[in-house]
């Protein structure tokens, strides 16, 4: 995927006439950073400086990651169209342009909540000749974190939940959930983000919310019992100067990812979900599925299968996939 044309223009632009040099510095310390397990004494963005950096290196993985997830709520809810959002910790607000990439016009209130002001500015600026009308009236409010959240049709909170402690991480969720009809949590597609999703996650159904994806289902997470963990990936199309500061040769990046989503709105039966790169071997190919009843199960597609042999061979990971039946075979 490549970033928003608006997006990326106003991220060139933020950046120009800024010493490359102490760019690239402030990258260094923010990657140290981000690879350090624990949570931040203080905010991790420190100036104007930082935040250019940190917009211009972690927005377009940010964004690419909440537009993922928010699309995978789409299509678990046909017709769902949010009004309102409320993006908690949303810094220089990734999030907010995700859900405007994904929801379009119907999303006409946006309010970023962050604890660093550089950030909030920086954001408010990128915004400024957004697309989107959403974004370029945006509310951005300096709070100090775990705070109260306004209740909005959708709240997201990317990427924030390692920054506190374990008390703080869980009072947030509850604040964000209290007055959302929909909640959107993001975490770094680790064990330890996971953990912190799964956290989260029994938060969530503990206030009464139904989980809508990527689980298709409320029951208990089955991988917990295998020492596995649940992450998904977004291909981003990196800038030059994405890749400049970096120091990367590679003209995309993968965003690891875990996530969920919940909702106190119904949601209909619920397909199985891919939950790894699909393996693709001779007339056959084995995808590995977390299922509607809460099993995770290795499933055989053959051949001979037909249509739904070539589903099975244009399916990716993350993707749903129909409901174990008479199309599909479960090796255990």
């Amino acid at each position: 995927m490549d970033l928003p044309t608006d997006l990326a223009a106003a991220l060139d632009a933020a950046t120009a006439d800024l010493p490359l040099r102490e760019l690239e510095s402030s990258v260094d310390r923010l990657i140290a950073r981000y690879r350090t397990p624990g949570r931040a004494d203080r905010p991790i963005l420190s100036g104007h400086i930082d935040a250019a950096a940190y917009a211009a290196y972690r927005m377009p993985a940010t964004w690419g990651a909440v537009r993922a997830a928010l699309a995978a709520t789409a299509e678990r809810r046909p017709g769902w169209a949010p009004q309102s959002l409320v993006d908690v910790g949303g810094g220089t607000g990734a999030a907010a342009w995700a859900a405007a990439t994904v929801f379009g016009d119907s999303l006409k209130e946006v309010t970023v909540l962050d604890q660093v002001t550089e950030a909030l500015e920086l954001g408010r600026g990128l915004a400024r000749n957004a697309f989107s009308g959403a974004l370029r009236h945006a509310e951005w409010r300096k709070v100090r974190f775990p705070a109260e959240v306004p209740g909005a049709d959708l709240v997201t909170v990317s990427y924030v939940l390692s920054e506190l402690a374990p008390d703080a991480q869980q009072a947030l969720v509850r604040a964000s959930a209290a007055g959302a009809e929909t909640i959107a949590i993001l975490e770094p597609g680790t064990p330890d983000g996971y953990q912190r999703i799964i956290a989260a996650r029994d938060v969530l159904i503990d206030m009464g919310l139904r989980v809508a994806a990527p689980c298709p289902h409320s029951e208990t997470c089955p991988l917990l019992a295998t020492g596995d963990w649940c992450h998904f990936a977004s291909r981003i199309h990196r800038t030059p100067l994405h890749r400049r500061l970096k120091g990367a040769d590679l003209q995309y990046e993968d965003e690891k990812f875990a996530y969920v989503v919940a909702t106190r709105t119904p949601v209909g039966a619920s397909p199985a979900r891919i939950l790894r790169h699909p393996q693709t071997r001779k007339g056959l190919v084995m995808m590995q599925l977390c299922q509607p009843d809460g099993t995770v199960a290795q499933t055989l597609v053959s051949k001979r299968q037909g249509d739904v042999y070539r589903a099975a061979r244009d399916a990716d990971w993350g993707d749903e996939w129909p409901v174990l039946g008479s199309a599909q075979q479960p090796t255990d």
